[in-house]
């Protein structure tokens, strides 16, 4: 166990060679913790548990660190299996009737994991708290942040936010503190975890972090469930969250596209020019050889999305197909939108394209690009001036 604050345990998992998540939907480049908890008093409660194929090794360093039977109690603030796999075997070291605390959300999604009615489960809502003698865990309920069940733990004692999946990151260091690692890394894993994970539910986390500054918690230490604790300066992140929740945009144009030789990235090229003409900042992707997860963290930072294809089968490549899906599920707020691409005699895909972001929520700033076969000088000479006017458009939603 890591000493995280007095008589507070970091007692988790650094998963080092982890490089993708839930399933191989998310990169993790860099690796991932489980983060579990124990916070000793008169009474020594366990907060979350860590995914289960580390059970027996978490089982373990629970016995090394404070033995199971001296547990006193179980939060569960998540019961998704990287932070409650692993209650079914804590349940079976524990002393039987051990409470474990959860949202009404969490106590069906523990039932259903765990197939048991035997269990001592205590279901809470925000306000709640339970005492350890002397400080006291109060629960905050983030229904649909991420998950229905999801909810944080506060420890009034300590002034630390046990807070989940929120404010967390996919990042592993040999640290455990931001003030320990490097910024800059830390905050493209935050950023990436957000955009991943959270961006979908952002106009809850708006009403969410604004329900949690008028509960007016002295937080002084934000311990998420995965990667590093924010200790110095720990409202940093939630000021990140705040401003990320808001239709976040860097300014900048994402060109991404997939082509099957190569008239479409002729294509993409001459967009880029016109951006550029117009002094737009942009990044361009061939989404057949892109990392998905960074490419849609490339995409919330963006104010313009430009997506491109030729038309395969009366329809867009695969790799796009998913993008459209992801950029659909991601529900990416505030964001300006164009398609494009090259055909040989049907020619379907731009306007496929343009229909799914008109659909996802991105206002659609021009008409969908074509150019047949080979683009001309004069196909070309249009994608300069598609650029230079997608270009007009991002400023003009800026101002």
């Amino acid at each position: 166990m890591h000493e995280i604050a007095k008589n507070i345990y970091w007692n988790g998992i650094k998963h080092w060679t982890l490089r993708n998540f839930h399933g191989r939907e998310l990169s993790t480049h860099r690796a991932s913790t489980y983060n579990a908890y124990i916070v000793r008093d008169e009474k020594t409660a366990l907060i979350d548990t860590v995914w289960d194929p580390f059970a027996d090794e978490f089982a373990a360093s629970l016995e090394a660190g404070v033995g199971a039977k001296n547990i006193d109690l179980i939060v569960i603030n998540h019961n998704e299996p990287d932070h409650g796999g692993s209650l079914g075997r804590v349940m079976e070291l524990v002393p039987e009737g051990t409470p474990i605390y959860c949202s009404k959300n969490g106590a069906e999604s523990i039932r259903k994991y765990f197939h048991r009615d035997d269990w001592n489960i205590n279901v809470v809502k925000t306000g709640d708290s339970v005492s350890l003698g002397g400080r006291e865990l109060t629960f905050v309920e983030m229904r649909l942040i991420h998950w229905p069940d999801s909810m944080m733990t506060f420890d009034s004692g300590a002034g630390v936010l046990f807070s989940n999946d929120a404010f967390g990151q996919h990042y592993c260091a040999s640290g455990f503190f931001n003030d320990e690692v490097d910024e800059c890394e830390l905050y493209q894993e935050a950023i990436k975890y957000f955009a991943n994970i959270l961006a979908p539910y952002a106009p809850l986390i708006e009403k969410k972090l604004d329900e949690i500054t008028a509960l007016g918690l002295p937080v002084k230490l934000i311990a998420p469930s995965h990667g590093v604790i924010w200790r110095r300066d720990p409202l940093q992140i939630v000021g990140k969250y705040a401003e990320w929740a808001k239709a976040y945009s860097e300014g900048f144009a994402v060109i991404a596209y997939d082509c099957l030789y190569n008239a479409t990235p002729a294509m993409a090229a001459a967009i880029a020019q016109g951006l550029a003409n117009r002094g737009a900042a942009y990044k361009i992707f061939n989404t057949g050889g892109t990392d998905m997860s960074d490419l849609m963290t490339d995409m919330f930072c963006a104010r313009g999305i430009i997506v491109g294809s030729s038309t395969v089968n009366n329809t867009v490549h695969r790799s796009i197909a998913g993008l459209l899906d992801d950029i659909r599920g991601h529900r990416l707020r505030g964001k300006i939108g164009a398609a494009f691409g090259s055909y040989g005699w049907s020619g379907e895909a731009p306007r496929l394209i343009s229909e799914h972001l008109k659909g996802s929520g991105i206002e659609v700033a021009e008409e969908p690009l074509r150019a047949q076969y080979a683009p001309t000088p004069d196909d070309l000479r249009k994608c300069v001036e598609f650029g230079e006017r997608f270009a007009e458009a991002m400023a003009a939603k800026r101002a």
